[in-house]
């Protein structure tokens, strides 16, 4: 059967009842849906069908085999905090001053990278430059084994932050190439949640690994290699197996017909551009222009949301230095990735005193520590505010480099503990402000667009110099 003849066909499945998507959308619109037609050089335009039907049950199996198909984390990043648990710094003869050089060194690194990363994945394709991302990071974790030194232990800190730079950006970016928005923000937290997991299985390795020893090796070196190479691996498997695009899954590793059926991708295409319909208006091999970075960068309608991640500040502490073994500094870490935090624990940041007992200590933190995160919910809303592939090709590193530069507020001092909770504080003002900012936006905007005759919207949809959210048809999520 051609193509032409199964979308003639394509809501004909037997005595199954079909409904069109129940979610509005501009192509239900007769003055919208022509201006917002998929371009050719769109990779899904082929299978692109405003007229297609399909079943819950069918949309629901389509989800299923997406999510069984490309979700995947990984598990080396966390693994130099294991090993300074093993006396790695004195081992390789450095200090703590060396340590936190060395954390400087990555955090800068890492920081540079998250839009060079973006743009790089918008001209050679997302799937390939995560998982080359992958396979670089996994080889340099693999190398600090044979650290010896302070240029050594820099010098991999430095590559490392290059090439894990951009990596979460990137998969924000690949993912929200399958999933509508309110299926990328649950995908999103699955993806957090796997990180978790990750680090969870990967202390509980790291327990058992580091009490190996022989051939000349400590413990640490055993853990960076074994877990460098199991995070190798599976970068060069997944490097032949993820698909460019819904559209692009055939290939020799992946199938010469592909994952799916022509009907399932008129499907994923339709619905997700039901959707958004922004997100056909770049290909995924085409890169950022000069201008285009500098009109995304310069998108004030998305600051507020990157000024209420900035001030969101992660607390950390090194449950060696309360006094815990080696084993147990390992084991310990697990607990509070499955503790919800009680807001009124801040408290204790005030409170705890210097004497309070290592196991107290450590209940504490741990609750803190396992506040619930929303960076799911966020990153899904700033995707979708971005209004156009371009902007959302960089909201997403911009949107990462607030909540990285937000981990530079440590608490130490009982002072700088109320000067977090005033920080708490003044970041649920932000957010109420940051609604109210788009309460207004989308007020003012329908104003405008209501007050336009039939033939002014075609004209300013045909003519206008707006794009992506500053057009006046689109809507802000808050």
């Amino acid at each position: 059967m051609s193509d032409d003849e199964e979308k003639k066909t394509v809501g004909s499945i037997g005595d199954g009842e079909l409904t069109l998507p129940s979610k509005e959308s501009v192509f239900d619109d007769s003055v919208l849906s022509s201006f917002y037609t998929p371009p050719d050089s769109y990779e899904g335009k082929h299978r692109w069908d405003p007229h297609a039907v399909w079943t819950a049950e069918e949309e629901a199996a389509i989800v299923r085999k997406i999510n069984v198909r490309i979700m995947f984390s990984r598990l080396d990043r966390g693994n130099l905090s294991n090993a300074l648990s093993d006396n790695f710094l004195a081992d390789v003869g450095n200090n703590t001053e060396d340590y936190n050089l060395g954390s400087s060194v990555f955090f800068i690194t890492f920081l540079l990278m998250e839009i060079p990363s973006q743009l790089i994945s918008k001209r050679v394709g997302v799937e390939v430059w995560v998982l080359t991302q992958m396979i670089i990071w996994s080889v340099i974790a693999i190398f600090q084994a044979k650290v010896t030194g302070r240029a050594s232990f820099l010098a991999t800190r430095a590559l490392l932050g290059v090439f894990e730079g951009g990596f979460i950006p990137d998969m924000v970016l690949y993912l929200s190439y399958w999933y509508t928005v309110s299926e990328l923000t649950i995908r999103l937290s699955f993806f957090w949640a796997g990180t978790t997991l990750t680090s969870i299985f990967g202390s509980l390795m790291a327990s058992g690994i580091l009490e190996i020893t022989g051939h000349g090796w400590k413990g640490w070196q055993y853990l960076f290699v074994i877990e460098g190479v199991l995070t190798l691996a599976f970068g060069v498997f997944a490097l032949f197996y993820l698909p460019p695009a819904p559209t692009q899954t055939g290939s020799r590793f992946r199938g010469k017909l592909g994952w799916f059926t022509k009907r399932e991708e008129t499907i994923m295409v339709t619905r997700v551009l039901r959707d958004d319909p922004a997100k056909s208006d770049m290909h995924n091999r085409q890169a950022l222009s000069a201008c285009q970075m500098w009109q995304a960068l310069t998108d004030y309608d998305l600051y507020p949301l990157y000024a209420s991640w900035l001030l969101i500040l992660l607390f950390t502490v090194t449950l060696k230095s309360l006094g815990f073994s080696t084993f147990n500094t390992n084991l310990l870490t697990i607990s509070s990735s499955f503790v919800s935090m009680l807001l009124i624990l801040f408290i204790a940041l005030v409170t705890i005193l210097d004497s309070t007992p290592p196991w107290s200590k450590y209940a504490i933190l741990s609750i803190l520590i396992a506040d619930p995160n929303c960076q799911s919910i966020m990153v899904s809303l700033c995707s979708l505010n971005s209004g156009s592939v371009r902007t959302r090709s960089l909201s997403a590193s911009i949107f990462n480099m607030m909540g990285q530069l937000s981990t530079g507020g440590q608490a130490v001092l009982p002072c700088g503990n109320r000067v977090l909770i005033g920080i708490v504080a003044m970041e649920i003002f932000l957010f109420i402000l940051t609604k109210i900012y788009y309460i207004k936006r989308n007020e003012w905007k329908e104003r405008k667009w209501s007050a336009m005759a039939v033939e002014e919207r075609k004209d300013y949809l045909a003519n206008s110099l707006d794009w992506g959210n500053k057009r006046l048809d689109f809507r802000f999520s808050h």
